[in-house]
């Protein structure tokens, strides 16, 4: 039997991330920049204080249509998407019939069909879940388009100088319109606690439009590993570390991503276990943990209380550039939960001390 494996597929602007120096790496089966020259620290602090941009071109973008799509999509999510308002985007997640979590994704009312981004590791597991749950839907996986992330501070003035549209957009707004030219779906927010834009544009000119948004200024590009720093210090939730099919919304301490209707009404799988955590509270819950010296916590590090019983684990960390110390998340019993409590990390079979603290690490700079 082979044991041959495919090689990871390159988006469209592979190499435009050669070109600039970008080290690349396997991730989800794309080839990918982890970073530049400048390197992560910098990659990370551009995208505070400046503008980064980032290739998500591995992500899946979907179309969906056909009658009663949002009602038929509420089905398999815990978001209201009946009454998403046209133009509006909103943060869900597949549910399973245990309540964790298949993946989460950004849906967004485009007027006559709804726009879906997934994750790039699930999304072909998504595009079945749906294709197999969707009855007369018509479901377009949109390969021909490109996906780039500016993020940052400068992002506005960057995006609107060349697409006045943007400017009247608040965080979680889509709108469909152009960039020199080019016919953009542009969507204000992203995955870094910053303002920002995602911008969906066709993939033969992909390249054209992210040399235009590089010439500026106050524009770097950015790879995966400062993508990575700065969620974590924003505390945005990763797939497959913070949250799984073994996670529910509640320990995930999503319950802000689920819309009182759903709640009330449920119709979603798994309802009955998330309405149940709703009402009398989850056992275990996802928290900060800043630990106390220089020695970064990394996911699967135990996290034990003072008498060394282990009471959790950490699900994502490292360094913060931003906060000045190492940062971690995880999930831990409910009784250590709270705010200020001392626990113990074990890494690599030494114990360190730490605090449970609240997320995020940095605040969220979205535009309201």
């Amino acid at each position: 039997m082979s044991t041959e494996t495919s090689p990871p597929k390159r988006t469209v602007l592979y190499e435009l991330h050669v070109e600039l120096g970008g080290k690349m790496v396997d991730f989800a089966g794309w080839e990918m920049p982890v970073q530049y020259a400048a390197g992560i620290m910098a990659e990370h602090q551009q995208c505070r204080e400046q503008a980064a941009l980032f290739d998500v071109s591995h992500m899946g973008q979907l179309t969906l249509q056909g009658d009663d799509v949002a009602r038929k999509l509420e089905a398999l999510v815990p978001a209201d998407i009946v009454n998403l308002p046209v133009g509006k985007s909103r943060y869900t997640f597949f549910t399973n019939a245990q309540g964790g979590i298949l993946d989460d994704l950004i849906v967004t009312n485009a007027g006559d069909y709804l726009y879906v981004v997934v994750n790039a590791s699930m999304r072909e597991q998504d595009v079945a879940h749906l294709r197999a749950n969707l009855d007369g839907i018509e479901l377009v996986e949109q390969s021909e388009q490109a996906l780039i992330a500016l993020q940052g501070p400068k992002a506005i003035d960057i995006v609107a100088a060349i697409c006045p549209a943007v400017e009247k957009l608040t965080f979680m707004e889509s709108v469909e319109s152009e960039i020199a030219g080019v016919a953009a779906r542009v969507s204000r927010l992203g995955y870094t606690g910053e303002d920002g834009f995602e911008i969906s544009i066709p993939a033969d000119q992909a390249d054209a439009v992210a040399r235009l948004l590089l010439a500026h200024e106050h524009c770097q590009p950015a790879g995966l590993g400062a993508r990575d720093s700065l969620r974590l210090e924003a505390g945005l939730c990763l797939y497959g570390n913070d949250i799984d099919t073994q996670t529910t919304p509640i320990e995930a301490s999503l319950l802000w991503a689920i819309q009182k209707r759903r709640r009330e009404e449920g119709g979603f799988p798994g309802a009955d276990v998330v309405q149940r955590q709703i009402a009398e509270g989850a056992t275990r819950k996802l928290v900060g943990i800043r630990p106390s010296g220089r020695v970064p916590a990394r996911h699967g590090a135990p996290v034990c209380d003072e008498h060394g019983a282990v009471i959790g684990e950490v699900t994502s960390g490292g360094f913060g550039p931003t906060f000045g110390s190492p940062v971690a998340m995880g999930y831990v019993d409910i009784a250590h939960a709270q705010k200020d409590t001392p626990v113990v990390l074990s890494i690599r079979n030494k114990q360190y001390p730490a605090q449970i603290c609240a997320l995020p690490f940095v605040a969220h700079s979205y535009k309201r």
